[in-house]
């Protein structure tokens, strides 16, 4: 018997056909429209800005408004705290110290013995006068000697410049790198140290660049002096007195403006932390603590001046005395190698200094007030 035909009935329906819809491209903003977005986010950017940091400029805030939290101990107890980080630790910073100081020595990045000559006269008119009252030379040796160092190796190339700034910011960052893997309670050896502390190389430069740009008031506070002078407009007097009112007030405002920048330089270490975003949040975090903080800072400069003057003093008058009893002492470079490891724990101690004043701020996570 022959099959029937399916009826059209029994024919499965055809799946409906889907419809395509057509994906209008996104328009093109006006210029107007562009600005109008722009002007929309930076109000935006400003509200919070403004909910960050209390404090509105030219106005006075009352002191039940701006206190805020911050346990730290006392300066002299702090610096025995960060001293007393690093001996726990002494082997793995002293080796990074030698480490750096013979790289400055090798890339020659010292004072020559020379410039110790005069500083050295200097002590010895000192001494002698001492009896007599003569405090003024032993003023004027130790300012010497500070300036020696603060100017720098004078004698150096471009490229020798160049690699000494680029060793003493790798104690920096090798430092600051050890000191935090020690505080999440690792076990970081030095060369870990040196292998990774360098990611955030370019950061923290263009963080230093930001440093430089703020402290240009002090060099122009600087060269205005040195016109004043030349015309006799500062030597003494009236326009004396109101020169140094001035510049005391520009370099107090820089100190106060600078800051938190310096606790950027820490910040700015953390990974994936961009330059912007460092000196943002270290501005929050020093709002309301800004004074506290600045008399800490200054107060390790201080500190590190007067470890300056206590080792070195006597090691130019011990060299001396070496020289003057045998005269071969005077081909051994004694004191470009003791300014060369001078130079490294300064940075040693400077980077611990502020890392270990962060933390405590850090620590501290209090509301901005």
């Amino acid at each position: 018997m022959p099959t029937s035909k399916s009826s059209p009935s029994r024919k499965k329906a055809a799946a409906p056909r889907k419809r395509s819809i057509a994906v209008k491209p996104p328009r093109k903003l006006t210029l107007r429209e562009k600005v109008l977005k722009q002007l929309s986010l930076l109000r935006t950017r400003h509200r919070n800005f403004l909910t960050r940091r209390p404090h509105r400029s030219f106005r006075r805030t009352k002191r039940r408004d701006y206190v805020r939290s911050l346990e730290l101990p006392g300066y002299y107890r702090f610096t025995l705290n960060v001293a007393a980080e690093i001996k726990r630790r002494w082997r793995t910073f002293a080796l990074l110290a030698v480490l750096y100081a013979l790289l400055i020595v090798i890339i020659g990045g010292v004072t020559s013995q020379d410039s110790y000559t005069q500083v050295s006269d200097l002590l010895q008119q000192s001494s002698s006068a001492l009896s007599s009252g003569g405090w003024d030379k032993l003023g004027q040796a130790s300012l010497l000697l500070v300036a020696t160092f603060a100017r720098g190796p004078s004698d150096l190339t471009t490229d020798q410049q160049v690699y000494l700034f680029v060793t003493l910011l790798f104690v920096w960052l090798s430092t600051v790198w050890l000191l935090r893997e020690f505080k999440l309670g690792r076990k970081p050896r030095l060369r870990d140290g040196l292998y990774n502390s360098g990611s955030p190389f370019i950061s923290t430069l263009l963080v230093l660049a930001t440093l430089v740009c703020q402290l240009l008031p002090i060099g122009i506070v600087a060269l205005v002096y040195s016109a004043l002078s030349s015309v006799g407009i500062v030597g003494e007097g009236f326009g004396s007195m109101i020169f140094w009112v001035i510049a005391v007030v520009v370099i107090a405002l820089v100190m106060y403006w600078v800051t938190s920048t310096i606790i950027a330089l820490v910040v700015v270490t953390l990974p994936g932390m961009y330059p912007i975003r460092a000196i943002r949040a270290a501005g929050d975090l020093v709002v309301s603590r800004r004074l506290r903080i600045m008399y800490r800072i200054l107060w390790a400069m201080g500190a590190t001046v007067v470890a300056w003057a206590i080792v070195m003093i006597p090691l130019i008058l011990l060299t001396t005395w070496l020289t003057s009893v045998w005269s071969g002492m005077a081909s051994i470079p004694v004191m470009p190698f003791a300014a060369a490891l001078m130079s490294a724990l300064t940075v040693l101690w400077l980077a611990s200094y502020v890392y270990l004043l962060y933390r405590k701020v850090v620590d501290d996570d209090a509301e901005p007030a």
